[in-house]
């Protein structure tokens, strides 16, 4: 447990105005309640409806409802013992779906206008999850593909990054493509997979900045077309030592601003041909 962080305030003091809380009332504080889903309502006036995404969300959230993954709603009282939803209502819907007659909610005394204010700022203060958090989360949650792809990168010596990090500051194997590692995986297989990334990670001091998903995609669909070319994983990487990755990415994007051409095409073309080559020399 010694690697659990307390809430740290001191880098953010310096930039907060310490005189905020004496001019600004904070309100009354909240109550938290179970309250029956059919007591609450949702009010048009500052709400959303629900859109095609937010019915994708709604379906995902109730397909793996669990408590544990469920915020508390925020709601304003309203008269006849009804209450407005001020935050929540995906989560409140998935809830009904999912068989559920009534949530936990924090109940904020709120007019029309403090509650049209409240979802604003509610909504307009999230602090977006990446993908990169997403997936590090997914991970320790011990999430079956989310663990499958870490360990099949593992095995290549690539580590998914939790944050962005500038190209010229990535270190050999370190990638922010973890959307495109998760779809290569499911395509290709996790052979074809890890050998495709040992070919970029074991060869010309690791190729920093290059597994990107054309690349890769490449590897993958060469070593998928030709399977006696991984019969022997050494001689492939021993191959691809003399292939420049960043010369061949460039040549394929230049190609595909001048021509018109597809970059993962030329890239299948250049890496396919190098290949053909160097393993036909090696094979006689």
């Amino acid at each position: 447990m010694s690697d659990l962080r307390r809430i740290d305030i001191k880098p953010l003091v310096g930039r907060f105005e310490s005189q905020h809380f004496a001019v600004v009332e904070v309100g009354a504080e909240p109550t938290l309640e179970w309250i029956s889903i059919s007591q609450l309502r949702i009010d048009p006036t500052y709400q959303r409806g629900v859109l095609r995404a937010g019915e994708k969300n709604i379906l995902a959230i109730a397909r793996g409802f669990e408590w544990a993954k469920f915020a508390p709603i925020i709601v304003a009282p309203l008269p006849a013992g009804l209450y407005a939803i001020i935050d929540g209502q995906h989560r409140t819907t998935a809830a009904l779906l999912a068989g559920q007659k009534q949530v936990p909610c924090q109940v904020v005394p709120a007019d029309r206008r403090k509650q049209a204010e409240a979802f604003a700022a509610v909504n307009g203060n999230v602090t977006a999850m990446s993908a990169l958090q997403v997936h590090a989360a997914r991970v320790a949650s011990g999430e079956a593909k989310a663990v499958a792809l870490a360990e099949a990168c593992a095995a290549a010596d690539v580590t998914i990054c939790r944050y962005p990090l500038p190209a010229n500051k990535m270190k050999a194997g370190e990638t922010l493509a973890v959307g495109m590692l998760k779809g290569l995986l499911e395509k290709y297989g996790r052979d074809i997979f890890v050998d495709a990334l040992c070919c970029i990670t074991k060869t010309r001091r690791g190729n920093p900045g290059m597994i990107r998903a054309q690349i890769v995609d490449a590897l993958c669909a060469n070593l998928e077309g030709e399977p006696g070319w991984r019969a022997d994983q050494k001689k492939l990487i021993m191959a691809m030592q003399s292939f420049d990755f960043a010369a061949a990415f460039n040549a394929a994007r230049a190609a595909a601003v001048n021509e018109g051409t597809s970059i993962g095409d030329a890239l299948v073309d250049s890496i396919g041909s190098h290949l053909e080559d160097k393993l036909a020399v090696t094979a006689a």
